[in-house]
């Protein structure tokens, strides 16, 4: 049994880890909100920019004449897996939640015969899918020194990836990230970026009206294609902002219970011991006084 000095030391450490704890959950809180405004503001742009696309997408097909962005290359060999995760941890699941959807593709691809490329955005990724994907690496994006995720970061991490592809280093790129729904839920996504894919907004664009473009659709969606990788990546390095913030305000309120049910425990023990070394100490003088 530890003794009084190590169990009140025990106590006042653990105390000072719930300060600690209770002070990032009030933290992530009142950057959640920030976060969860700017990725629910993002949503309507992103799915009318989906939508709009999607009208121009259908009606250019699978033609000669459409962008290679829309087309692809024809083939699916090389699988580029874009992972977004974040840059530091006590945020619960949500990284490796990430890294697990993003390695369990990885073995599908390969079990199917397809090379596997990886590229990380955030450090706690990298160092997830490193230990068994190690080989696979072929870049990674850090932001710790941002501060606030904007609109050009996206546009770095896009013009990394359409340099890539216009070399021909992969056919198809994956994006993966969190989507957020609520505090206690962030649901691990994988979206295809390339070749673009819109089809969930092609009824809802076509069936509200006919619209006659000018250029054509094939010069409309070479210069909008691009912009729609950036701002894809965007909406995903929102959600993901909304997700880590909403894991690591339950985790550290998670870590604040625990850390209140344990100082309660120690300080039963705490008190159990004392009262057991002043019943010793009172039986001890008793017995003195009996002996004189």
């Amino acid at each position: 049994m530890p003794n009084l000095k190590d169990l009140k030391n025990r106590i006042a450490s653990v105390k000072s880890t719930r300060k600690i704890t209770k002070a990032m959950q009030m933290v992530a809180a009142a950057k959640l909100r920030r976060a969860q405004e700017a990725a629910e503001d993002s949503r309507p742009y992103t799915k009318r920019f989906n939508a709009v696309m999607a009208g121009l997408a259908s009606s250019v097909g699978g033609s000669d004449s459409a962008p290679k962005l829309l087309r692809g290359t024809g083939s699916d060999q090389v699988q580029l897996l874009v992972v977004l995760t974040a840059e530091r941890g006590l945020c619960g699941g949500f990284n490796a939640n990430i890294a697990k959807l993003a390695r369990q593709k990885a073995q599908e691809l390969k079990a199917a015969g397809k090379t596997v490329k990886i590229l990380t955005v955030g450090k706690k990724g990298r160092d997830a899918l490193r230990r068994d994907l190690a080989d696979d690496f072929i870049g990674h994006v850090d932001l710790s020194e941002v501060k606030r995720i904007g609109y050009a970061n996206a546009q770095d991490i896009a013009k990394d990836i359409l340099t890539r592809f216009d070399a021909g280093e992969f056919d198809v790129a994956t994006l993966f990230f969190a989507e957020f729904v609520n505090v206690v839920t962030q649901v691990p996504t994988a979206q295809q970026i390339i070749p673009a894919s819109y089809e969930g907004g092609a009824a809802e664009e076509t069936s509200a009206a006919v619209y006659d473009y000018e250029p054509s659709e094939e010069a409309i969606l070479a210069d909008l294609l691009p912009r729609g990788v950036s701002t894809q990546i965007f909406s995903a390095l929102l959600e993901n902002g909304a997700s880590e913030q909403g894991a690591r305000m339950s985790a550290m309120d998670n870590a604040t219970r625990n850390a209140g049910e344990m100082i309660d425990k120690l300080t039963i023990e705490f008190n159990r011991s004392r009262q057991a070394v002043i019943t010793n100490e009172l039986i001890e003088i008793i017995s003195g006084a009996e002996a004189l």
